[in-house]
């Protein structure tokens, strides 16, 4: 319910309303300005302390007094009771833009260290992808010798890339292929199960108190046992390829040839894949992130964050109110002029 009761205008009433409108401006005289400027110290706001705490927030007092007088010309108050009115619709206007400040810049404070943390993530993936790729050319280099027998210092380093999973689905095969390559006899685990023995057989000596037993100790007993058994036919030895491994026969290495030859592919397959992701990386962390990732990076995480967004709806139904209530005067004193026109 109206706590003004409406009165009926006719043309003649509206004309005149029109009329008065056109009139209607701010203060035009250096005399009105100063009660503008003077404004803020009758109703208390914007005094030397008022000030200073602008300041200390990062704010210009002046833009403030600004505000004051754009608002005062256009609502031109006409006595104390509307010039406080409009000094609090400059206030909370002004408490609504600081409201509107803090998410922003809470936005941008996280959009940073999100920013700084992204492009050390890409660097170090970058780092990751070229010291694989390092990795893979080497093991590459070394198979592509054509009695390439699989060392324990390569089978290490692809079981290391196989656990870290920057092979992905390839790296089941490229490691069992590496195991078929290995020396014959060797066991899963790379190591000659004679030597393994030896080691053994080392630590039993040990603890008895008795000399290691070396290489050169063993091929004495085969030589021994070879003359024990002089009278029996000794075979032919096996003509070696490769004096590095005298067991492997020629047919041997050629049944290694293909399994060899597929794992050199492989391996130079994913130093080309590795390669393409690094630059890919590359690429990304000079483009920077989309607008939908910039988004998702902003996302109000912080605990105050539904408290600031009820402090920009608070101050924005407080300039609503103020707004209506200064329309709602300024509207009553129209019409009081009008009817004082028409009575004359």
């Amino acid at each position: 319910m109206a706590l003004i009761k409406r009165r009926e205008l006719n043309e003649k009433q509206l004309a005149a309303i029109r009329s008065n409108q056109k009139h209607s401006h701010g203060a035009a005289t250096a005399e009105g300005r100063e009660r503008i400027r003077a404004a803020h110290l009758r109703h208390g706001f914007y005094a030397q302390a008022e000030g200073i705490a602008l300041r200390s927030l990062g704010e210009e007092p002046e833009n403030f007094q600004d505000l004051v007088e754009g608002l005062w010309d256009t609502y031109n108050p006409t006595d104390v009771a509307q010039e406080g009115l409009v000094i609090r619709l400059a206030r909370s206007t002004w408490l609504m833009n600081r409201a509107d400040r803090m998410q922003e810049g809470c936005a941008v404070r996280q959009a940073t260290e999100m920013g700084r943390g992204r492009q050390e993530r890409l660097h170090a993936r970058m780092m990751r992808l070229a010291m694989t790729a390092d990795s893979l050319r080497l093991l590459a280099r070394s198979v592509a010798d054509k009695h390439y027998v699989t060392p324990q210092a390569d089978l290490e380093r692809i079981k290391s890339l196989h656990e870290e999973g920057v092979l992905s689905d390839i790296s089941d095969i490229i490691l069992a292929l590496f195991y078929q390559l290995q020396p014959p006899g060797a066991g899963p685990d790379g190591e000659d199960p004679q030597e393994k023995t030896r080691r053994v057989m080392n630590k039993i000596r040990g603890i008895f108190g008795l000399n290691p037993l070396k290489v050169e100790d063993e091929e004495e007993g085969e030589e021994e046992n070879e003359e024990g058994n002089s009278g029996v036919p000794v075979p032919a030895p096996p003509v070696v390829v490769d004096p590095q491994y005298p067991s492997i026969t020629q047919e041997e290495w050629e049944a290694r040839e293909r399994p060899r030859h597929l794992l050199e592919n492989l391996l130079r397959r994913q130093v080309e894949v590795c390669e393409d992701q690094r630059k890919a990386t590359l690429q990304e962390s000079l483009k920077g992130p989309s607008p939908y990732e910039r988004a998702a990076e902003i996302v109000p995480t912080q605990s105050n964050a539904m408290l600031m967004r009820r402090m920009q709806d608070s101050y924005f139904r407080e300039v609503r109110r103020v707004t209506n209530l200064l329309l709602k005067i300024k509207r009553h004193d129209r019409r009081g002029k009008v009817l004082e026109e028409a009575d004359e």
